[in-house]
């Protein structure tokens, strides 16, 4: 067991990373400003509310807020420590953007002194721990930075990487083994102070690049072994053998474990971060790439098996059911499912189709261009429909009865209705 921070932490980024982080410190003394440029994020947290939807993250919030434990603001404040959890989406040629890592590390220099850390949970490449450190070193020449001798350094740069489910962020924020690697052994020992505040799992002290490679290497193998599902899915599909019963199965062998086929890979993770790897080895990575490239075929192929179905009738009603990247939470971000209803509309623009989510309250903005599209509770829609298309397994939808889709031409694409 090693040093346990105390003092003042800032944390950049209250997306569903930065703002469970930040309960899970000031919930067990530690006093957290959370910074956001989302003044009206800013202004729910202060209120003690949340902005989206997770288990037990709210009760958190008002607790930590109520005790003064955390506040929350647009500015950069004074701190002891600051950890940095903003997005790192791909570009177009599906490199990071790592312009918002890039601001917050600005926003970070000017504040900075003698004995600081600075922590990057950001899924990033490897490398970018180094250029968070050299980004600081531009805007103040006058800190020795780490790497020019660990016991001269003013400052300590580390990487930690977020491990966490959605649904289940407030446990395993706790219970996971975390990843904490330094641009020297000290940057990481300092850094990982800071999880022992709340963190039951080991901690695991390396350098920067093999913690950045590490958190990559992790999504890119739940890619792969999801790609292989999928496949297996278009093979049972071809042969009219029930891919569901073949995994079922095979999952038996004490060896094997296939994960499930789906419409696709969504989240802000999985699609995202194996393109990191493709980018930085990319004669290296075939099957990586591959792998992405089958997820992301997925959506088309689901939306033209249901175009299929459609042609049996004149004018069919379609209910689609699920919006969210996954399961029993409101993350839309890259989300199958809403790639696959864009398809289905594209394709059918005459045709109505029915959303229905328990936690999506209206179409969202990404098909929004789409006229021949309109929410509704799910057993309205499901009742309306002559073709009904599940594509998140939301605990609601697994509950509809077999009786309510009796006579409807039924994809289940999660294999939930088996």
């Amino acid at each position: 067991m090693g040093d346990v921070f105390s003092g003042r932490i800032a944390i950049l980024g209250m997306g569903y990373i930065g703002l469970p982080t930040a309960v899970a410190l000031a919930t067990r003394g530690i006093e957290v400003v959370g910074v956001d440029t989302d003044e009206e994020r800013v202004s729910a947290i202060a209120r003690g509310e949340v902005p989206f939807v997770e288990p037990d993250l709210a009760i958190g919030v008002s607790g930590a807020v109520a005790m003064g434990r955390l506040k929350a603001t647009t500015e950069t404040p004074e701190a002891d420590a600051y950890i940095i959890a903003v997005p790192t989406p791909f570009n177009g040629d599906r490199t990071a953007n790592l312009s918002y890592v890039e601001a917050a590390a600005k926003q970070i220099a000017p504040h900075l002194r003698h004995g600081n850390i600075v922590v990057l949970e950001s899924t990033s490449p490897p490398g970018t721990t180094e250029k968070v450190g050299r980004w600081i070193s531009e805007l103040r020449p006058d800190l020795r930075m780490p790497g020019d001798g660990e016991t001269s350094a003013d400052i300590f740069v580390a990487h930690c990487p977020e491990r966490v489910l959605p649904g289940r962020i407030m446990i395993e924020l706790v219970t996971n083994d975390r990843v904490v690697g330094g641009l020297t052994q000290q940057c990481a020992e300092r850094a990982a102070s800071i999880y022992r505040v709340f963190a039951k799992g080991e901690i695991l002290v390396t350098d920067a690049a093999s913690a950045e490679m590490a958190k990559l290497v992790e999504n890119a193998y739940r890619d792969v072994n999801i790609a292989f599902a999928n496949e297996i899915s278009l093979i049972s599909e071809t042969l009219h053998i029930d891919v569901w019963e073949v995994i079922r199965l095979a999952n038996r062998h004490p060896r094997v474990n296939i994960l499930s086929p789906g419409p696709g890979v969504g989240g802000h993770c999985i699609p995202v971060d194996p393109w990191f790897i493709v980018a930085a080895a990319p004669e290296q990575s075939p099957l990586i790439r591959t792998a992405r490239q089958v997820n992301d075929r997925r959506p088309h192929h689901v939306a033209e098996q249901v175009a299929e179905k459609a042609r049996r009738f004149r004018t069919p009603t379609i209910a689609c059911l699920g919006l969210t990247f996954k399961a029993n939470v409101d993350d839309i971000r890259e989300s199958p499912a809403i790639e696959v209803v864009g398809l289905i509309a594209g394709a059918l623009p005459d045709i109505e189709i029915l959303l229905s989510d328990p936690y999506v309250d209206e179409v969202p903005p990404l098909l929004s261009e789409y006229s021949n599209l309109r929410m509704e509770r799910a057993h309205a829609a499901v009742d309306r429909a002559d073709i009904v298309v599940l594509l998140v397994e939301h605990e609601p939808f697994k509950a509809i009865r077999n009786t309510r889709l009796n006579g409807k031409v039924v994809y289940d694409t999660r294999g939930a209705w088996r």
